[in-house]
C-alpha cells in the first residue's frame, strides 16, 4: 500500500444516497441526506433533534490548502496522510469539552468513521470571527505599517512581533458576500466591527441582539477552555477561528451552536511552549506549512499578493512538492492531535473503502 493510497484526496464522489447536490469545499464535502433517510436515522439512532430535522454526512479529506490553493507532492500524493483524521479528532475533543462545561452544543450528532461526521444542518451566522491572543501574521504586518485599529478596536503603540496582546482581541469578518449592509463592503471576508453587527444583526442571520452577546460569550469562553487545556500541555494558543449557527432541538426550540471546526491546526495557530521560552516560534499548525511554501519558492510575493492569483494557482498546479514536505506536515498534525486527545490517530490504509463500508453496512446510506 503506497502513501498515496492512504490519502483521501477526493471526497465528493462517494456513493452516498443524497437528496441534493453534494457541496464540496476546500477540505470538507457535505452530502445532504433526503428527508426519509434523515428521519430514519433520527429515529434509529435516537438523535436529540426534531423528527424532521435535515441531516448531512460531512466527509473530511486529507487535502492541504494554503494561500487559497490546493497543494500536492511527488509520487501522486494529493494530500497529507492522517490530516483529516487529526482535524476531526481535535474538533471532536474541543466540542465535547464545550458541551461538558455548559457552553453550547455543536452540529455533530455521531462519528461513524475518523473522517466522517453525521451532522444536523445548521443555519449559519454569516460571520467568521478570529480570536487573537498574540500579535502575529497578517495582523502584525498591518500593525508594522502603522495600523492601530482592527475591526473598530484600538490597540496600543509599542507592541513587538509575536507579543501577547493586552487582552483577547476579536476580529470578525463577513462569511460570504453580504449585500446592502450599511458600512460593509459586499465582498467575501471583509473585516467588520461590533457596531456593524449590532446595527444589522438580522442581516448577519442573528435572531436577536441578545444572541450577539451570547456569540461573543461563547467565543471568549471557548477560547479560554482551549487555551487553558493547551497550557497544561505546554502549548500556546495563539489564535483561532470560530463559526456559529442555529439548529432546532427535539422540543422545537432554536439554539445557537458551535459549527465547522475549532482549535485545529487548520483554523488556529498553536506554538510550542518550550521553544517559545527559548525565543523561537515553532508552529504546530498549518502556519508552518505556509512558511515552508514562502521559503520554498523564489518569489514569495506570488503567494502573498492577491493580485497575482492566476500565477499562484499555476504554481500550486504545476509544482509537485517533495514527499517529505507533506510527511512533515503529517507529523505536525498527527503529533499535536495525539497530544491534545491523548489517543492514537488512525491512518487508514484505504479510507475510501472504509467509509463506503461503514455508511452502507451500519447506516444504510449506500445503495
Amino acid at each position: 500500500m503506497s502513501l498515496a493510497d492512504k490519502v483521501l484526496a477526493v471526497n465528493d464522489d462517494l456513493p452516498i444516497r443524497t437528496g441534493a447536490a453534494v457541496h464540496s469545499g476546500k477540505v470538507r464535502s457535505v452530502y445532504w441526506l433526503n428527508p426519509a433517510d434523515s428521519a430514519r436515522l433520527i429515529s434509529e439512532r435516537n438523535y436529540d433533534v426534531a423528527p424532521d430535522a435535515p441531516l448531512a454526512i460531512m466527509v473530511i479529506s486529507d487535502r492541504i490548502s494554503a494561500f487559497d490553493c490546493i497543494w500536492h507532492a511527488q509520487g501522486g500524493m494529493r494530500g497529507v496522510p492522517g490530516k483529516g483524521a487529526a482535524l476531526n479528532a481535535i474538533s471532536n475533543h474541543w466540542f465535547k469539552l464545550f458541551r461538558e462545561q455548559g457552553l453550547a452544543d455543536s452540529h455533530i450528532l455521531e462519528i461513524p468513521h475518523p473522517l466522517v461526521w453525521i451532522v444536523q444542518k445548521a443555519r449559519p451566522v454569516m460571520i467568521e470571527a478570529i480570536a487573537r491572543q498574540y500579535i502575529t501574521g497578517s495582523m502584525w504586518r498591518s500593525y508594522e505599517k502603522g495600523e492601530r485599529e482592527f475591526c473598530g478596536i484600538q490597540i496600543p503603540d509599542g507592541l513587538q512581533r509575536d507579543q501577547k496582546l493586552p487582552e483577547l482581541l476579536i476580529t470578525p469578518s463577513t462569511k460570504g458576500i453580504l449585500e446592502n449592509i450599511p458600512g460593509v463592503d459586499a465582498v467575501d471576508d471583509v473585516n467588520i466591527t461590533r457596531a456593524n453587527i449590532l446595527d444589522n444583526y438580522q442581516a448577519f442571520e442573528f435572531q436577536s441582539v441578545a444572541d450577539v452577546d451570547l456569540y461573543e460569550k461563547l467565543l471568549r469562553e471557548g477560547f479560554e477552555v482551549i487555551s487553558r487545556e493547551l497550557a497544561q500541555l505546554d502549548q500556546i494558543f495563539v489564535d483561532t477561528k470560530f463559526e456559529f449557527g442555529y439548529v432546532t432541538d427535539k422540543s422545537g426550540s432554536d439554539k445557537l451552536i458551535y459549527m465547522d471546526e475549532v482549535g485545529t491546526p487548520d483554523s488556529s495557530r498553536i506554538w510550542d511552549g518550550p521553544a517559545w521560552r527559548e525565543g523561537k516560534v515553532v508552529e504546530n499548525s498549518k502556519e508552518g506549512f505556509r512558511q515552508l511554501l514562502l521559503n520554498h519558492f523564489p518569489d514569495p510575493d506570488i503567494l502573498l499578493n492577491k493580485g497575482r492569483m492566476p500565477e499562484r494557482e499555476a504554481l500550486a498546479r504545476d509544482n509537485a512538492l517533495p514527499t517529505e514536505v507533506l510527511m512533515q506536515v503529517s507529523a505536525t498534525y498527527v503529533n499535536i492531535a495525539e497530544k491534545i486527545t491523548g489517543a492514537t490517530i488512525p491512518i487508514s490504509d484505504n479510507p475510501r473503502a472504509e467509509i463506503i463500508a461503514v455508511l452502507g453496512d451500519e447506516f444504510g446510506l449506500v445503495d
